[in-house]
């Protein structure tokens, strides 16, 4: 399917500079927030199964076209970035849709600013059981050793495909992925990572820090959380697993957990029109 191409504009939210799309439609807007090391247009699958409907995505900070200040990078800021969007771009009542980091980012978003969304899909998003937080990781993170530099879009396209967790992917979404997931390198010759792996293990390793849950008890908006399967490859390196804490729908005050045992953590990168279609479950008749 093909996805029309959106307007594409920078919108300063104080600290940081995003990169923001938006495809032109009807109905509330869906506010769409990608996962840690991807980018905006990871989402065009999802929004070209959304005819005629408003759809906001945005590079995080760190990520894609948009800003990258230094390490360290703390959850609650992605949160922060999203709320002063949504205020940038007078949104009220919007649906919001968040990925992995993205919907922790949501999620805390919903709680910090409660008129900002009517409704909320968490598609497997990072917020672990409470006993997890108040820690954070010393070493490294396997993530800083990640391939940086390629020759081209397609030859990253063509290293990924056959290999796990790409492999599962649809072959439009991955090339979404490798397409804006590159930008040119600063020397001219080539390409870099449009999220450095720097900053992708920064992320990563504050991940634990800090717990939401008494904000998440705040939200009034209904609440949908779709989990991916807890365990996939099992290796060190495989991101593939669920985080999702299982009993997380239970709570928020009006919250519904799906589990989709056939699919990984990246479910909108496996089935973007299953997820576009309980994105429409949650606009308004």
């Amino acid at each position: 399917m093909i996805t029309p191409r959106p307007l594409e504009r920078r919108v300063d939210i104080g600290p940081v500079s995003l990169m923001v799309y938006e495809w032109p439609g009807e109905g509330p807007a869906i506010l769409l927030a990608h996962a840690t090391s991807f980018h905006a247009r990871c989402w065009d699958q999802v929004v070209a199964h959304l005819p005629g409907r408003r759809c906001i995505a945005f590079d995080q900070r760190g990520h894609g076209l948009s800003d990258k200040p230094a390490p360290p990078y703390r959850w609650r800021a992605f949160a922060e970035d999203l709320v002063a969007l949504g205020r940038a771009l007078e949104l009220r009542g919007a649906v919001g849709v968040g990925h992995s980091l993205g919907g922790y980012a949501t999620a805390l978003a919903a709680a910090l600013d409660p008129a900002l969304f009517a409704a909320l899909l968490l598609v497997d998003p990072v917020i672990f059981p409470p006993h997890v937080y108040g820690q954070s990781l010393d070493e490294l993170h396997f993530a800083a050793r990640r391939r940086n530099e390629w020759d081209s879009p397609e030859a990253m396209y063509e290293r990924f495909r056959h290999r796990p967790p790409f492999s599962r992917w649809k072959p439009e979404v991955l090339r979404d992925y490798c397409q804006r997931g590159l930008v040119p390198a600063p020397g001219g010759a080539g390409y870099v990572l449009a999220c450095p792996p720097t900053i992708e293990a920064a992320i990563y390793v504050s991940a634990s820090e800090e717990s939401i849950y008494p904000e998440l008890a705040t939200i009034q908006a209904p609440t949908v959380v779709l989990r991916g399967h807890p365990h996939v490859l099992n290796t060190i390196d495989d991101m593939s697993a669920s985080p999702t804490a299982p009993d997380l729908a239970a709570h928020f005050r009006h919250g519904r957990d799906v589990e989709l045992l056939n699919h990984s953590h990246f479910i909108p990168m496996e089935t973007p029109t299953l997820v576009a279609g309980y994105i429409r479950d949650l606009l308004p008749a």
